[in-house]
């Protein structure tokens, strides 16, 4: 079946995809089709299938370095936005810490080929059995987020349990809200007062932390860190951050402040964000302005900016309805199980075919999964080729965070496979899900 004119009264967009949208590395092949990193992406599915997460491991690496140079050795990836053995690896070799907020994150990290002390270990409800884990493995930083952890702290101190492999107490940081409003979606605001992280500043108990931190001799309170929220688009929100921040470090004699990360990307045509090194010199700026003293150490943790637009999903065309007067529905093989940010967030995205990247995109349609949800829409008002058929093969852009980081097995849905393109190969760094993995955790 073949698609037609848009059925809606809109003005839609005939333009072809943004080419600023796609990897570094996109470019045409020979027979016009996209290629990224030098794979054709026509040639890849019919070998991988789909759907499939395809990174541009070029991007990646670019955006590493980008952030090193920007922030020093001392910037930390953060691995909630994409991680995988392959992707800790790559961080590592660029020379990145790595930011991970769970156990389970911890263990792919090493297995990753980190070492203990090029990570720093989050979250706001850390078990016991977490804190063990990260101080036997020698945890560069330790950010404490709790009265509670602190309690947690206390009791493994007096069971003898805070050794470390390194030659030095275990180190810690204490994660502050700075009462900073960033102008995001309300589920991604971290530093304002009403947060479920950190310690407040304003209140006092930032103060009191740091005090009850200060009676353990075992450990090592070193410094500040606080995240104000994500995909955010002003650099003026870090700036207010950096203010907040200064006088608490200045105040304790800190000798690091870690402003976190946050820096949003473009995901649709209209956006602009600030490049990683353009957040770095904000940054810089400001605390030199706050009068940051030189001699501390100025970090951050980037996630989507490293990764976002580094990616693209693939999916194939499976059904093409129209309902006349209304809409027309194109279904793929996928859906909210391998990017729930729609539904999450009401995130916006684009849609184009990689046989034809360069086609204007005429045709309105709403690009859905196949979950037996309503609500399971990718893309709310995509702008696609007029020749779209059943059996496509449909790229989005800017995938590349928290898309496979959150997948679910859904109506039990089988999760996609990501695969690393650089120099003319592939290679799959995460293998497609089969039932035997679905069942194995069955009793």
């Amino acid at each position: 079946m073949t698609a037609s004119q848009p059925l809606s009264g809109a003005s839609v967009p005939e333009g072809p995809i943004l080419w600023d949208l796609l990897p570094d590395t996109s470019a045409l092949s020979g027979d016009g089709h996209l290629n990224i990193g030098g794979v054709d992406l026509m040639q890849l599915v019919e070998e991988v299938g789909t759907p499939v997460f395809v990174y541009d491991e070029d991007h990646l690496r670019d955006r590493c370095r980008e952030a090193v140079a920007g922030f020093g050795t001392g910037v930390a990836y953060a691995t909630k936005a994409f991680l995988c053995k392959a992707m800790a690896a790559l961080a590592i070799e660029e020379n990145m810490a790595l930011d991970v907020s769970t156990g389970g994150e911890m263990a792919v990290a090493l297995a990753g080929g980190a070492r203990g002390e090029q990570l720093v270990f989050h979250g706001n409800n850390k078990s016991s059995e977490e804190l063990v884990a990260a101080l036997g493995a020698g945890v560069g930083r330790i950010v404490v987020d709790s009265f509670d952890e602190i309690s947690r702290l206390r009791a493994l101190a007096a069971a003898g349990l805070t050794s470390s492999p390194a030659s030095r107490r275990p180190r810690l940081l204490i994660r502050v809200t700075p009462g900073i409003e960033a102008h995001t979606h309300e589920y991604v605001k971290t530093g304002q007062e009403d947060t479920k992280f950190g310690f407040s500043v304003a209140s006092g108990a930032a103060a009191e932390a740091v005090k009850a931190l200060s009676d353990l001799a075992e450990l090592e309170l070193i410094g500040v860190h606080a995240h104000i929220g994500s995909q955010i688009f002003e650099t003026s929100a870090f700036v207010e951050e950096i203010a907040a921040l200064v006088p608490f470090v200045i105040e304790n004699r800190f000798s690091e402040c870690c402003v976190g990360g946050g820096l949003g990307v473009a995901y649709v045509e209209g956006e602009t964000a600030p490049s990683i090194t353009q957040w770095a010199q904000a940054v810089h700026a400001a605390a030199s302005t706050a009068g940051l003293p030189p001699t501390v150490r100025l970090t951050a943790e980037p996630g989507r900016a490293i990764v976002a637009s580094a990616a693209v999903t693939l999916y194939r065309v499976g059904t093409i309805k129209k309902l006349p007067g209304l809409r027309c529905y194109v279904a793929v093989d996928g859906g909210m199980s391998d990017n729930p940010r729609p539904v999450l967030y009401g995130s916006g995205y684009e849609a184009f075919l990689p046989r034809a990247p360069l086609a204007t995109r005429p045709f309105a349609a709403r690009l859905v999964g196949k979950h037996c949800e309503s609500g399971d829409v990718i893309v709310d008002d995509a702008r696609l080729p007029s020749d779209l058929v059943v059996g496509d093969v449909l790229a989005t852009p800017v995938t590349g965070a928290y898309g496979f980081a959150m997948s679910s097995n859904y109506n039990r849905v089988l999760r996609p496979p990501v695969v690393f393109v650089s120099g003319g190969r592939y290679r799959i760094v995460v293998r497609r899900e089969t039932v035997t993995d679905l069942l194995a955790c069955e009793a």
